[in-house]
C-alpha cells in the first residue's frame, strides 16, 4: 500500500513560481511510475509530468519547459517545480504512483491533492 501527501501549492501571480512537494510512505517499487495530475472545475483530470527510474520522464505538451519534475529516492519525494505560471495552470494537483501489476490493470495511488491558482 503506498499512501501520498502533497504540499505546496497556493495563490500566485502570473510569471511566478511554485513548487510541489509529495511524500510517499510505504514501499516505492523501481519500476513504479511517479507522476503529477491536475484538474481543473468541468475539466477531466490530466497527467502533468511523470518520471520512472530518473530517466524516463513525460510532460504535458503544455508544461514543457516551464515545469519540471524531480525525485529524491531516499526520501521517497517526488517535486514539481512550476515556473512562468498562467492562469490557465489553475488546478488543483495531484500526486500519483502507478504500479504495472503482472497480468491485470496498473493500480493507481493518489493524493488528496493541492490547489494551485494562478491570477492574472
Amino acid at each position: 500500500q503506498v499512501q501520498l501527501v502533497e504540499s505546496g501549492g497556493g495563490l500566485v501571480q502570473a510569471g511566478g513560481s511554485l513548487k510541489l512537494s509529495c511524500r510517499a510512505s510505504g514501499t516505492i517499487r523501481a519500476d513504479d511510475v511517479m507522476g503529477w495530475y491536475r484538474q481543473a472545475p468541468g475539466v477531466q483530470r490530466e497527467l502533468v509530468a511523470s518520471i520512472r527510474t530518473r530517466s524516463i520522464i513525460v510532460y504535458a505538451d503544455s508544461v514543457k519547459g516551464r515545469f519540471t519534475i524531480s525525485i529524491e529516492n531516499a526520501k521517497n519525494m517526488v517535486y514539481l517545480q512550476m515556473n512562468s505560471l498562467k492562469p490557465d495552470d489553475t488546478a488543483v494537483y495531484y500526486c500519483n504512483v502507478r504500479r504495472e501489476i503482472p497480468f491485470d490493470m496498473p493500480r493507481h495511488y493518489w493524493g488528496q491533492g493541492t490547489q494551485v491558482t494562478v491570477s492574472s
